[in-house]
Order: C-alpha cells, then structure tokens, then sequence
C-alpha cells in the first residue's frame, strides 16, 4: 500500500505526515489491520527495538476532584462508586510505588485529583519523591497533580521529579464539550511549564468519548507540536455514574488504527498504552505491543487492570522484552537534545528545530460493544492497592 509506505519513510526520518495520510489511517478497513500494524511496527522498532518500558501508577489521593471532566470517575458530581481518601502520607506512597518497580516498573507516576496542587501539596508530593527515590534506587517518578502554578514545576524538580503528566486529552475545538472548570490552553501552559522547569513532558489523549477523525489528529498534531517525551493514549472507560458512560464507541480494531497513526505521527516518542486497553483491546493487546513502547503494570487510579503477572506473561510471549532500569527509553536523537536544552542551547527536540496517567468513534450505529448500561465484565472499580489495606496489583 502507498500510504504505508510512504508513512514508514517518514517515521524513519521523523518527518510529519500530513493530516490526510493521517486521517487516511484511521479510514483503512479491518481486511488491511495487519498491514497498518506491521508498517507501524517498523517505525516503532527503528527507534525504540523490541523494548517494553512498564509504568506504576499510585493514586496519592483518590475522588472529590471539584473540575467537571465528563469522562472522570473522579470529577465533580461522579456518582461512580469508587475509592475516595484524601493524600497518602510519603511512607504509604512510597510502600506502594516499592510493590510496582518489584514487579519491573521503570517509572511511578504519582498522581492526585484536583484542579492543581496548592504550594502545601507541592510540598507534600516532594517528600513523597524523595521517600521513593531513598528506597527505589534509579526509580524514575513522574508527577501528574493537575494545573501547576508559577514555580511549582521548579520545585518539583528540585525534590527529585524527573516527569510531569498533563493530557491535552481531546482537540482544542471540542474541548469545551468535556470540560467547563479549565481550558485547553491551561493544559498546553501546563505543559510548557513542565518542559521549561527541565522536567520530561509527558501529555496524551483519550480516544472514545465521541470526537470525530479529525478531532483525534488534531489533537496527536497539537502532541507534535508541543513536543512531549512521552504520548500517553488512553481509551475512554465508560465508568456508570459519569456523562459518559455510555459511550460504547471502540472495537479492538479502531483502537490499533488509532496507535498506528500515533505512532506514524510521532515516531521516536515514548507512546503509552494507558488506561483503558483491557476493556478495549482485550485479547488483541499483544497486536499493540507491536506499536508503542510503553505500558502500565497492573490497576489504574481508579479501576482494575489485568494482573501484573499476565503483562509480564503478555509481553515475553509476544516476543518482546522488558526495558531495564540501565537501559535509556528515548532514542539518543532526543535526550541529546534535551542535555543541551539544559544547558542553555535551545530546545532543539524536533528534528529541524524547536517546539495529563491512567481515554474518534464510528457512527453510534456502529458502536461495537453498543449496549447501554453497565458492563461490569469489562469495568471494574479497583478495590486494593493505594488506599485500602489489601495488597496492590503489580
């Protein structure tokens, strides 16, 4: 296929496709998947081999979040039966960070709800770090605490964070259809912060929630732009008790078109495959490994993911191999440009110049899990781990 292999080109040099070879990805059909798969593939392999980089996330505190994100379990006036508890004291968090690097996570990621930390939270969360740093040696942590104030990022960094997560989640034309409390331009200032305080950006999207094609490439394009080290995607999961619960939108499928064309647009960045892929992708999550570099280990903020074991078991039977904690994530290109960024000599993260962890449909009539309602065998609320007494999934 032509647009195969012209987008193979293009990812081996790092070259931008164009918004109709994008849009022309998410449009193949299921008879040509596994081309679409295997094309990425090589674009995924050329920068990143067969590693697989696993990720922990530890909900520092959980629910009674006052913004009004449509999707979140935690958002304002959720009547999702899930964990609430207020921030986890260092000890707690960095016993549950300790269960996830156990089980191979290379990188925490800490995170709380809320529309930002106040400077006692920044405070807080810096003593967190170094009590996870102090017992994980080489750990790396990456922070995800909502809007950052003026400085905030800078005393992040300062205690030892060496990533900060902030989504872009959706386009900047359909975001004031998710979200009323804060703006997209507050998520991209955000974000900026983040990259000028030195820390490694880390901001994603949440495909699902009835956005159209070209929404999504809007929104990997505006990822692009902004130039994050890592691309998170997470699809939708549909919590009852939330505005969106029944967008049953996605089959395995669309969601491998939709990391192929991730992948195609960003091709030597981390791309994660967050929360999400167990309700989504099920037995066909192997296929994805085959187009990003990165996973989550075990549960999520807020619901359960498979068992920890079984990511292992998935990853080594796919014929891939976990990235040690020596081994550097980003290809050479980047975190070259990233140390001369540090000291002074510009940005440089794009080849040519410079530049929030843990959800575009079909036609509803298309929808593949489509019935309204619950699906309780495919969501499931997380009950163990941070902030219960039973032992975390890692």
């Amino acid at each position: 296929m032509d647009l195969l292999n012209t987008l193979v080109d293009k990812g081996l040099r790092r070259e931008l496709p164009t918004r109709e070879e994008a849009l022309a990805v998410l449009a193949t059909s299921d008879d040509d998947l596994l081309e679409v798969v295997a094309a990425a593939g090589k674009v995924r392999r050329q920068w990143f081999g067969r590693r697989v980089k696993l990720n922990y996330l530890v909900n520092l505190k959980s629910g009674l979040c006052p913004e009004d994100c449509s999707y979140c379990s935690q958002r304002l006036g959720s009547k999702a039966e899930i964990l609430k508890y207020t921030w986890l004291k260092p000890d707690e968090a960095s016993k549950a960070a300790a269960a996830g690097v156990a089980g191979g996570a290379k990188r925490v990621c800490l995170v709380a709800s809320g529309r930002g930390p106040t400077d006692r939270d920044v405070d807080r969360v810096s003593q967190t770090i170094e009590a996870i740093k102090e017992q994980n040696e080489g750990v790396e942590v990456c922070a995800c605490l909502g809007l950052l104030s003026a400085g905030q990022a800078d005393r992040l960094r300062s205690a030892g964070a060496d990533a900060y997560n902030h989504n872009l989640n959706t386009s900047e034309g359909t975001y004031g259809d998710i979200t009323t409390t804060h703006t997209y331009a507050d998520r991209v200032e955000t974000v900026q912060q983040a990259q000028a305080a030195g820390l490694s950006a880390c901001s994603g999207l949440i495909a699902g929630m009835g956005e159209s094609d070209a929404d999504l490439v809007d929104v990997v394009f505006s990822l692009r732009e902004l130039d994050p080290d890592s691309v998170p995607v997470n699809f939708l999961i549909p919590f009852e008790g939330t505005p969106l619960a029944k967008e049953w939108n996605l089959t395995p499928q669309r969601c491998l078109r939709i990391l192929a064309m991730v992948r195609f647009v960003c091709p030597d960045v981390e791309v994660r495959l967050a929360g999400g892929r167990e309700v989504h992708l099920r037995s066909m999550q192997p296929l994805a490994l085959h187009l990003v570099n990165s996973i989550f280990l075990g549960d999520y903020l807020t619901s359960e993911g498979q068992a920890g074991q079984a990511d292992l078991d998935m990853i080594a039977d796919a014929g891939f191999e976990v990235e040690g904690a020596g081994t550097t994530t980003l290809p050479r290109h980047r975190t070259d440009a990233a140390a001369e960024a540090e000291t002074g000599g510009g940005c440089g993260s794009h080849a040519g110049g410079c530049a929030p962890c843990g959800d575009v449909t079909d036609e509803p009539g298309d929808a593949e899990a489509g019935t309204p309602g619950a699906r309780t065998d495919l969501v499931a609320v997380r009950r163990r781990g941070a902030g219960t007494d039973l032992a975390p999934n890692a």
